[in-house]
């Protein structure tokens, strides 16, 4: 039975942990703890001690949160998928530690000598998380970049195509949230890599030549907005709303 499982696609195993199979679950936590291990670990840029590391337990959970949050139809692999899960997840523990720390740190009484030391913690924690988000949002990127291949688009492409006008973008961004909002246009985007002009032009207030002359831009912001990508986010926060 184990030589079956081993040759058993990773993504039929996920959808037979969704439908119930408990022992498959387990054995894919097992089997993959190296997996998260690594994942945790080039986070925190350090070696992570499954055994002992805190941020191991936080990794292994994403993991298990993944496996039921996973939907094959978006066209990632379930490894890449998990692979952020877990990332974003360790991410937030680390910013809430160092928020927990800097609170607790607020509440005691310093001397001189101390209240240095503390500053000085504070500089490399700052310098620390910068590393962090700066190697993070590369990985994002270059996710990113495989995400685009699927829909036969390139970043360069993406850079010549972007609308140059603030109005532009925000109604291109605004496109792609009506799009990613409506199941049925979603889905058809997911399965075909392309916009449903015909369909999509009935719900927005854009010519169906803008459609066409936007089309790769909307089709990247739809992309971002359909994916868990941390930092790219951030720059679609309030635009297009």
């Amino acid at each position: 039975m184990m030589s079956q499982l081993k040759e058993t696609p990773i993504e039929d195993k996920v959808y037979a942990i969704q439908q119930g199979n408990k022992f498959l679950q387990n054995e894919l936590l097992r089997t993959y703890q190296p997996f998260i291990a690594k994942c945790v670990s080039e986070v925190c840029k350090r070696y992570i001690d499954p055994k002992r590391d805190d941020e191991f337990s936080i990794g292994l959970s994403a993991f298990n949160e993944a496996i039921f949050s996973y939907v094959p139809n978006k066209g990632s692999s379930f490894l890449s998928f998990a692979k952020l899960v877990i990332k974003r997840k360790v991410i937030d523990y680390i910013r809430y530690q160092q928020k927990r720390t800097a609170s607790l740190s607020l509440d005691e009484t310093y001397d001189e000598e101390q209240m240095e030391n503390s500053l000085e913690i504070a500089a490399v924690q700052e310098k620390y998380q910068m590393e962090i988000d700066a190697q993070n949002r590369k990985e994002e990127i270059l996710e990113f970049k495989e995400k685009l291949k699927l829909y036969k688009l390139s970043l360069v492409e993406l850079t010549e195509v972007s609308p140059k006008h603030r109005d532009a973008r925000e109604s291109a961004v605004k496109t792609a949230r009506i799009l990613f909002n409506d199941p049925i246009l979603r889905e058809y985007v997911y399965r075909k890599k392309k916009l449903p002009i015909k369909d999509l032009v009935k719900k927005v207030d854009v010519s169906k030549k803008t459609l066409e002359r936007n089309r790769k831009f909307i089709l990247a912001m739809f992309i971002v907005l359909s994916e868990d990508y941390i930092y790219l986010k951030e720059y679609l926060k309030g635009v297009g709303q």
